[in-house]
């Protein structure tokens, strides 16, 4: 029997407590004199994934998906979310006490200006807002004649009688084999730019950061192996790393102290003022800061340099280590793949699936390796008409049957201490319908035009992107999400700066990788995605090329299935890619899986047929 050891199906959302946490709210906010409070889905960090002492919005309103805001105001409220999430968020509030409102159709912020009444008190909480954030929330007030206050603490904190405690996950050091940099050698690196730039200083808000810098990992959050910590990084002088002693061991704290003061969070204020004060330019993360930390430099007399940590770059091209880290977790994942995806073969058919069963079998596959410290994200595991939902979570109370004649899309990924993977794939369970194998067929001409693609270097994701989408504009379709994002080592699944979507500016560069996820989806009926996860590599440049190569090499080893193909829809070239790309999978997963598994690997893998 499979099971989940590191996820859950339990749908906790109580849409009654959201009424009555709301009304708990509404009277602490009378109690201080305010009208309004805004309450976004975030943590200190604006982590993806927070620990539960951070799930407010949760608590407040019931809705439990990964992004969100909650405004409150004293006889209305709304929660904002995006197209992922109407559908959920409508099942898991009450009408009567929310308006659930799509970002798409307006901001928390236009609604901030036409419903706040004039010279009403609306408050924020500056640890849960960023600058930029603050900056669009402070023109809405004005806008609506409001006066904009700042709090102390936080008033649902006040309320939330049962709020769990923080977490205190221990603290390990990265096996320096598969980090393949030393502490110094990365504060040297970060240094260095802090002075080309002419700042300071830097505050690593976003711990992802702080982990990479310092080579630590750590469990204070689901998913993705972080400490939930900052650290102050000057140009000159010796590092602070401000993170709960108690995460630490000797051992740990020793290895750490070689390199940076170690210093309780609480006293995260206390060490900006020292620095600020001798006037320091300090860089803040936009994407990260809160805005508490701008206000808190500023008042001590030093200044707030807006921009991207220094160091984002150099953490999202991996050096020679880490992507031998990450082949090597791939190889891994690709033989759990090989037996899921040969189980699911074999059993779907016959009746009795369902997308828990499934999700818990992939899960169990992997852990089976010996190696998985935990999944990389909660399965996307949709059956027909679920998988045209992007983002769907099956649940308890959505888990559907998994029927004949349609398709199944998977969408799942795997924490191991060498690498981090991300793979989707969309599997027939019996006989495909010719616009299934039709819109199959332009969604991997798509993936084969990002992962075919030879680009000078300089080039953007933007860029990229519509390689991704040509064969389904062609036939007047498209997909509303990013062609890919970017993926940490042994971190996150998700991680900046590089993306392939619309608004991917940073330039792509050798040993960033990245996901390749075109897809199609059709409401009602069934879901199409086909994601690898890439590495930039360099390219050999042909006589008289001006400019340096790129190129894409496949981490994933999956096989895409043959049946869904419509062949005489294939170039030859995008038929010899496929060839090989196969050729390839079996020769490294293959030796790494049973004899039965491998019969279906070969076969599955075998060149198409014309």
């Amino acid at each position: 029997m499979f099971e989940a050891k590191y996820q859950s199906f339990e749908d906790s959302a109580a849409p009654a407590l959201g009424v009555a946490h709301l009304s708990l709210l509404r009277a602490e906010l009378a109690r201080r004199d305010l009208d309004g409070f805004i309450v976004p889905r975030a943590d200190a960090h604006q982590n993806e994934y927070v620990p539960p002492s951070e799930e407010r919005l949760a608590w407040l309103t019931g809705f439990t998906g990964s992004a969100g805001v909650a405004v409150v105001l004293r006889g209305e409220a709304a929660l904002f979310v995006d197209g992922r999430y109407t559908l959920q968020a409508a099942s898991q509030t009450d009408a009567g006490a929310y308006t659930v409102v799509p970002s798409a159709e307006t901001s928390p912020e236009r609604w901030i200006e036409t419903h706040l009444p004039a010279g009403g008190r609306f408050a924020y909480d500056p640890w849960l807002i960023t600058a930029d954030g603050l900056d669009r929330l402070r023109r809405a007030v004005a806008g609506a004649s409001g006066v904009l206050v700042a709090v102390d603490s936080n008033p649902l904190d006040a309320v939330w009688a049962d709020r769990p405690s923080p977490p205190v996950a221990p603290v390990t050091i990265r096996d320096p084999a598969l980090a393949g940099e030393g502490v110094e050698d990365k504060l040297g690196r970060l240094r260095a730019a802090l002075k080309a730039e002419k700042l300071d200083a830097v505050v690593l808000s976003d711990p992802h950061a702080v982990a990479w810098t310092f080579n630590i990992r750590g469990g204070d959050v689901a998913f993705t192996p972080l400490p939930l910590s900052w650290a102050i990084v000057p140009a000159d002088g010796r590092p602070t790393l401000l993170i709960d002693g108690r995460k630490l061991s000797n051992e740990v704290r020793y290895e750490l102290a070689r390199h940076a003061e170690i210093v309780e969070p609480v006293y995260l204020d206390r060490s900006i003022d020292l620095i600020a004060a001798t006037g320091a330019t300090i860089r803040l993360d936009q994407a990260t800061a809160p805005a508490a930390l701008a206000a808190r430099i500023e008042a001590a007399g030093g200044k707030v340099s807006k921009g991207p940590n220094p160091g984002a770059l150099m953490q999202a091209s991996k050096n020679a280590a880490e992507i031998a880290g990450m082949r090597s977790a791939h190889r891994r994942d690709g033989a759990a793949l090989a037996r899921f995806l040969a189980w699911f073969d074999a059993e779907a058919s016959k009746g009795g699936l369902t997308e828990i069963d499934v999700v818990c079998a992939l899960e169990t596959f992997r852990r089976e390796t010996g190696a998985l410290k935990d999944v990389s994200f909660p399965s996307i595991a949709g059956a027909g008409p679920n998988g045209a939902i992007v983002h769907y979570r099956v649940s308890n109370a959505t888990n559907r049957k998994v029927g004949t004649d349609e398709l199944f899309l998977i969408d799942s990924g795997a924490q191991y201490e060498d690498g981090t993977t991300d793979v989707t794939r969309t599997l027939p369970v019996g006989t495909p319908t010719p616009e299934m194998r039709e819109r199959y067929t332009r969604v991997l001409k798509g993936h084969a035009g990002i992962a075919r693609a030879v680009f000078p270097a300089g080039t953007t994701g933007a860029q990229l992107d519509p390689f991704a989408r040509q064969f389904l504009w062609a036939a007047g379709l498209d997909f509303e999400h990013g062609t890919g994002h970017g993926v940490g080592a042994y971190l996150s699944v998700h991680e900046g700066p590089a993306r392939i979507s619309k608004l991917g500016t940073v330039a792509l560069a050798p040993g960033m990788v990245l996901s390749n996820e075109p897809g199609y989806y059709k409401t009602g009926a069934y879901g199409i995605r086909l994601e690898n996860l890439e590495l930039v590599v360099e390219r050999p440049a042909p006589e008289g090329a001006e400019k340096k190569l790129l190129g894409f090499e496949p981490l994933t080893l999956a096989p895409f299935d043959r049946r869904l193909i419509a062949t005489g829809l294939l170039t030859g070239e995008e038929r010899a890619w496929l060839d090989a790309y196969h050729a390839r999978v079996a020769a490294e997963i293959g030796p790494l899986v049973d004899d039965a598994t491998r019969d279906w690997l070969l076969k599955a893998t075998a060149p198409l047929d014309d």
